[in-house]
């Protein structure tokens, strides 16, 4: 419990700076720890027995991540669409093709590279003071959702959420993460609102866009690591890596950031 402590303080120290610095920073720091996610979530299929292809989502990141940081989100469609062609391509022309194969060989293209994508294009918004409010609902709605889930679950207990994919994930966790959730999304405004100058005061999102964004982001974290979780049951392991003394891989930090960020993209883009 102390090392699980120690390592979840200072992931929290590393995500403030990230939200303090964002620009190219965020970006670099961001690509690096897709590219870890990336590499445990294929190794972790190809324990379980596939033969997912994978060069095609690399090369897709290659290309993607410095076209997202320049150009921002209008690349990330096309990229996506021909790599997806180019997968199924691969797989269907083996001399031994099978239909689990290809599916597996696009799971991380959608499931890390295409958040990770949205992700990296928060790094081109500007003022700043968004840029910084937009990473702070992407990194604080999940893990303050998480923080709550684990000790509101550990101590009201009672009906399981999905016992087929996580047995010790309860109702009661999933309430209370949901409302920590919305407790972070107004922790992110609320100072956002105060420090930012007066002339960008009106650009930032107002409270109960914050609010909302909180909610749907918590459902859509939550959703994250319970799928995570299902991968891990069809490979049959406990944790991607173990990058993070008692937190596991990369993938286990990221996946309800993840989900978030395509929920926080699709709030920027409505915005």
């Amino acid at each position: 419990m102390v090392q699980r402590i120690i390592t979840g303080t200072l992931m929290g120290v590393f995500g403030l700076l990230l939200i303090y610095f964002g620009g190219v920073i965020f970006a670099v720091s961001a690509i690096i720890c897709f590219i870890f996610a990336l590499s445990e979530e294929y190794r972790a299929l190809t324990v379980a027995g596939h033969r997912p292809v994978a060069w095609p989502t690399w090369v897709a990141m290659i290309l993607c991540i410095p076209l997202t940081i320049l150009l921002g989100g209008t690349t990330i469609s096309p990229i996506l669409a021909v790599t997806c062609l180019l997968t199924i391509a691969c797989v269907t022309f083996r001399q031994d093709p099978h239909l689990e194969d290809a599916l597996m060989s696009l799971l991380p293209l959608f499931s890390v590279l295409l958040p990770g994508l949205c992700i990296v294009s928060l790094s081109r918004v500007q003022p700043l003071s968004v840029q910084r409010t937009l990473i702070g609902l992407l990194i604080v709605i999940p893990v303050m959702g998480d923080v709550c889930a684990y000790f509101v679950g550990s101590h009201f207990g009672g009906p399981k959420l999905c016992p087929a994919v996580s047995p010790n994930k309860t109702i009661s966790g999933a309430v209370g993460g949901l409302f920590g959730s919305l407790l972070g999304s107004i922790l992110v405004w609320l100072p956002a609102y105060l420090i930012c100058a007066e002339t960008t005061q009106p650009m930032i999102p107002a409270w109960w866009q914050c609010l909302l964004m909180g909610f749907f982001g918590g459902i859509a974290s939550q959703l994250g690591d319970l799928f995570a979780s299902l991968i891990k049951r069809h490979c049959n392991i406990k944790d991607f890596s173990n990058l993070f003394p008692g937190h596991g891989g990369m993938m286990d930090r990221l996946d309800s950031l993840l989900f978030n960020a395509l929920a926080v993209y699709v709030f920027r883009a409505l915005l």
